[in-house]
C-alpha cells in the first residue's frame, strides 16, 4: 500500500475482535515496529543518540514474548496471560495482541532520569507510528495507550529496576458489527 493511503486509513479504535492475528502478519508488524533493516543494525524505527533501549514486550493469550530483531524471533519470558494488566481499559483483556514497550534505563545512563523518559518515549512513538502504519496497511485495529498501572505492570513482567514501561499499544482486528 502506498504511504499516503496508509496514513489516510491510520486510526485509533478500542474494539477489536478476539481473532488471533496469524504467525506470518504478527512476524511483519514485528519486523516494522523496530526490526532490523541495515546491516548496520539501525532499525525501521529510529533511535535518539543512537542508543537502542527499546524492547518490545508481546502479551497474547498463550504468554509474554520479547522480540529480539537480531534473530527476527519471540524469545519466551512469561508463560502466563498478562493481557488485562498491560492497561486500564476493558478492551485490554481480550484483544488478541498487546505490545508494551520497555526501556533500558541502564543504557542511558549518561542522561538526567527526566531526559531518560524523555528520549524512551520519543523512541516509543517512532515505534508505535510504524505500528500504525502497518495495522492500516493490512486492515487491522490499533490504539496506542498510555492507560496502565505502571507499577504494577512492571511488577508483572519482573523488570529489573533499571528498565521501566513507557507506554503499551493494542492490535488485533476490527470489531464488526
Amino acid at each position: 500500500m502506498p504511504l499516503m493511503n496508509a496514513l489516510k486509513l491510520r486510526h485509533s479504535t478500542r474494539e477489536f475482535s478476539d481473532r488471533p492475528l496469524p504467525s506470518q502478519t504478527l512476524s511483519d508488524l514485528l519486523w516494522a515496529a523496530f526490526g532490523i533493516n541495515r546491516p548496520n543494525g539501525y532499525r525501521t524505527a529510529p533511535c535518539g543518540r543512537y542508543i537502542i533501549a527499546i524492547d518490545i514486550y508481546v502479551a497474547m493469550n498463550n504468554g509474554v514474548w520479547i522480540y529480539e530483531p537480531k534473530t527476527h524471533a519471540l524469545l519466551p519470558h512469561l508463560s502466563s496471560d498478562i493481557r488485562a494488566q498491560t492497561g486500564l481499559q476493558d478492551f485490554v483483556g481480550t484483544a488478541p495482541l498487546n505490545l508494551v514497550y520497555v526501556a533500558h534505563g541502564e543504557r542511558l545512563m549518561d542522561e538526567t532520569h527526566e531526559e531518560r523518559r524523555l528520549l524512551a518515549s520519543v523512541d516509543t512513538g517512532f515505534i508505535g507510528q510504524n505500528v500504525y502504519l502497518f495495522c492500516a496497511s493490512e486492515g487491522l485495529a490499533t490504539v496506542f495507550r498510555g492507560s496502565v498501572d505502571y507499577p504494577k505492570l512492571q511488577r508483572t513482567l519482573k523488570l529489573p529496576r533499571q528498565q521501566f514501561v513507557t507506554f503499551a499499544q493494542t492490535v488485533g482486528y476490527p470489531r464488526r458489527a
